[in-house]
């Protein structure tokens, strides 16, 4: 396998770990990239832009990213609050009245971020066009009844997160989640990632910045060995995990334009493994030009589990923070200071304030493992060794 980029010296390991990741792990195309205290350790980059194979993975290759975009967008609601323009500790109905129908105006804005908003499923799934339309999805999740006792509960919001966030911030900031994001994170940190593709990337795209995955396959469908009850859980067309995962339906084609252009903070952020080692160095201050956007408190408050225990949709025990999600005692992150978000079928984001990381990993060969995937897990592993060396 032909690696492309350099590590720093002591960083080899995660050199090995990528080669391997190829070599036994069945990626095809893949970046990693990580950041140690203010300076890029880690920049590698292997295999095709195509997910079937066409053209070759580049330095500045961007790639979906499904629900790593999760750990993103959740930066706005926390800069917010940071700023004193969002009160964590407010009823949701207080930014979005229209919220308040269902059984939901108690919700809070941090049951919200950390999945306790009782609404991860909607009574009609929404198709891939009203999906994306900018209106339609702020209104049925608006609607729907509870589906437990808002603040009590929680389960992974998979898809309809992407309609509560996003509402959410356009009330607060009169802009889109998008625009706000780009205005006054990734613009000015001149980050490759987007909440909504532009139409110049797009254009771009088409000559070899931003390669297609392999298409989705139907809820329920998956290729790795679950336990046996998450397994049930996603093979029941009435199962709360299946309807969760299927608020839109059929399946959205990935790769097409208006997907790739919608502005959906749960799934549909596309970025290089740079931007997104970048943006977590960012958020720490760890960066060359020293930019920070967390202060210590906030930092602090996006590693602070908020729910945690037995999760409704994903059927496993899970842990959350305010918008992102939290390791467990046998995953290989580095410390209780970490925080971020997987997606689902491999890419990997997170930060770790204790070890000064920021990490990102993006792949074109998606696996149906909603965390937990062994390729970032490897890196990941050998990050550990290298720093413990």
């Amino acid at each position: 396998m032909d690696i492309q980029g350099e590590v720093a010296e002591g960083f080899e390991p995660v050199r090995d770990a990528f080669v391997r990741n190829f070599e036994v792990l069945g990626d095809r195309g893949a970046a990693v990239a990580v950041y140690r205290d203010g300076r890029r350790v880690v920049d590698l980059w292997a295999g095709t832009k195509d997910a079937d194979g066409g053209g070759p993975w580049e330095a500045r290759t961007a790639q979906v990213v499904r629900s790593a975009t999760k750990g993103v967008a959740a930066a706005v609601p926390l800069l917010l609050h940071q700023r004193g323009l969002l009160d964590l500790d407010a009823p949701v109905g207080a930014y979005w009245p229209e919220f308040k129908a269902g059984g939901k105006d108690r919700t809070l804005v941090r049951d919200l971020l950390a999945h306790r908003a009782g609404v991860p499923a909607l009574d009609r799934p929404l198709s891939p066009a009203e999906a994306v339309d900018g209106v339609s999805g702020a209104r049925a999740v608006a609607g729907q009844q509870a589906f437990w006792e808002p603040g009590t509960e929680h389960g992974y919001h998979a898809q309809t997160y992407s309609w509560l966030l996003s509402e959410l911030m356009l009330r607060v900031t009169g802009i889109s989640i998008g625009a706000w994001l780009a205005r006054e994170v990734t613009g000015p940190l001149g980050l490759d990632f987007w909440i909504g593709l532009p139409e110049a990337e797009a254009e771009a795209g088409r000559v070899g910045r931003v390669g297609p995955v392999e298409p989705p396959e139907p809820a329920g469908v998956l290729r790795t060995r679950p336990r046996r009850n998450v397994s049930q859980a996603y093979a029941d067309p009435s199962s709360l995990t299946r309807r969760a995962f299927a608020a839109i339906a059929p399946l959205p084609d990935e790769n097409a334009p208006e997907y790739r252009a919608a502005e959906l903070p749960a799934s549909a952020g596309i970025g290089t493994a740079r931007a997104l080692a970048g943006f977590y160095a960012a958020l720490l201050g760890d960066t060359e030009d020293g930019a920070r956007l967390f202060s210590p408190e906030t930092a602090a408050l996006a590693s602070r589990e908020l729910s945690s225990g037995p999760d409704r949709v994903l059927v496993v025990n899970t842990r959350f923070g305010p918008g992102y999600m939290l390791h467990g005692p046998a995953s290989p992150l580095l410390s209780p200071s970490s925080f971020g978000h997987p997606g689902r079928g491999g890419s990997l984001a997170f930060a770790d304030a204790e070890a000064g990381i920021g990490f990102g990993y993006v792949t074109n060969a998606l696996a149906k493992s909603v965390t937990a995937d062994p390729r970032p897990q490897s890196l990941i592993r050998a990050l550990a060794a290298s720093l413990s060396a």
